[in-house]
């Protein structure tokens, strides 16, 4: 029996402008996630863990980052030549340009496809927090005979209309794709919920190398706005569920069908606080189905006279009588005596002196934190500081980078 042959096209070159001041330095997909990840390492743990070793992550908008991310979590054996990640900046095969948006992006690499010579396409955006068993959309493509797929995500219908939605019949085609509508539509064999486009998409491959084609010569670059919606009107386009999908490993306790885009600060904290505690909603611990990451060679955290309570706490990590509650802290973090954080995101190489107290606030990586500081008490206070988000979190930006002044906990003492 021929094995399907697969390609993955990640697209991995979003500004992500709504998530400044932690996408200054640094594009959306390699902004960190969590203890130890950055939001690229979910589409790709879920590519590799479903057996699709050949992909290319394109990337544009300050992609140093992901580039050296990649460089360093992401390396592929040689062995087997048909197994890499590599990161493909624009190549202006056909002029002094950028990517114009999604399906132009592809459309300026047809000549990789072309070399592969895939039978499927699997076009992912590379900015969302899940896990998915891309297999199991495979599987539902070929059994439909279907041209193109699109995951699709079912929401309450209240909530519909801040997505954009697909308008699917019974048996999944696809008949039209609405942007944010009034009046969504619901599922058939749901009326209390409809279909939101994930932006993952499934194409054969000849299919895609046309449909962009065409696409490109009316001036139309995008997958969502121009190539899927004019599939609907002769092709055979299908929506998969992704509220069907099932991931080995998962437990309980945890939402199904699991998945956020974390294109805002308040969705990216949110998020953050969907990882905590014992049950938690989404966990990042599953051995069935990792999330890979690089290899941090660190030494490991220490505490000393420290307090947490529900707290993820990463490599590296300093805590010398601090008290933390409800965080995520990630690597060779410092908490000097008297430091009380709650609900914090606190990145990379942070220092934060004694008695400083910071409540709901992301702080990105090389900060100092001064002794007695007080951040998230008083709005008005930080909105004249520092970014603070709709839902009242403080966000203080990257910082440059410092030599850490940490000494040991005899010192200390």
């Amino acid at each position: 029996m021929k094995k399907t042959r697969i390609l993955a096209m990640v697209m991995a070159g979003g500004e992500g402008s709504r998530l400044h001041p932690l996408t200054a330095e640094r594009s959306k997909p390699s902004v960190p996630f969590g203890a130890r990840y950055r939001i690229v390492d979910f589409v790709l743990s879920n590519l590799m863990n479903s057996g699709i070793h050949a992909i290319y992550l394109l990337v544009q908008y300050k992609s140093q980052s992901l580039i050296e991310h990649v460089r360093k979590a992401w390396v592929l054996p040689p062995i087997l030549p048909e197994h890499f990640i590599t990161v493909v900046p624009p190549q202006m095969r056909r002029g002094q340009v950028w990517f114009q948006g999604t399906a132009d992006a592809v459309h300026q690499n047809l000549n990789l496809i072309r070399q592969h010579r895939p039978d499927l396409v699997v076009v992912f955006g590379a900015d969302h927090i899940y896990r998915m068993d891309v297999r199991q959309m495979v599987q539902f493509h070929l059994d439909n005979g279907a041209e193109a797929t699109v995951a699709a995500l079912p929401v309450p219908l209240k909530q519909a209309s801040a997505f954009g939605i697909i308008d699917a019949d019974a048996h999944g085609r696809v008949r039209a794709f609405l942007e944010k509508p009034a009046s969504p539509p619901p599922i058939p064999s749901d009326p209390t919920r409809a279909y939101a486009s994930m932006g993952n998409y499934l194409f054969n491959a000849d299919v895609l190398e046309q449909a962009l084609i065409e696409c490109h010569a009316r001036g139309e670059n995008d997958f969502g706005k121009h190539v899927l919606p004019r599939l609907t009107e002769g092709g055979r386009l299908y929506a998969y569920d992704f509220g069907q999908n099932r991931v080995p490993g998962v437990r309980d306790y945890e939402e199904h069908a699991y998945w956020r885009d974390v294109g805002t600060l308040d969705a990216y904290y949110e998020a953050h606080m969907d990882v905590l505690g014992l049950t938690p909603r989404f966990d990042v611990f599953n051995a069935q189905w990792p999330i890979f990451s690089s290899n941090y060679q660190g030494p490991v955290a220490r505490f000393q006279n420290a307090q947490i309570d529900n707290g993820m706490i990463s490599a590296g990590c300093l805590i010398n009588g601090a008290r933390v509650k409800d965080s995520v802290l990630r690597r060779e973090v410092v908490l000097e005596p008297g430091v009380e954080l709650e609900g914090c995101v606190i990145m990379d190489n942070v220092t934060i002196r004694a008695g400083a107290k910071l409540r709901r606030v992301i702080v990105d990586r090389y900060n100092i934190i001064e002794p007695n500081t007080r951040i998230g008490f008083d709005s008005a206070e930080d909105a004249a500081r520092y970014k603070v988000t709709e839902n009242g979190v403080v966000v203080l930006p990257e910082a440059q980078p410092y030599e850490t002044a940490r000494t040991s906990f005899a010192e200390e003492s």
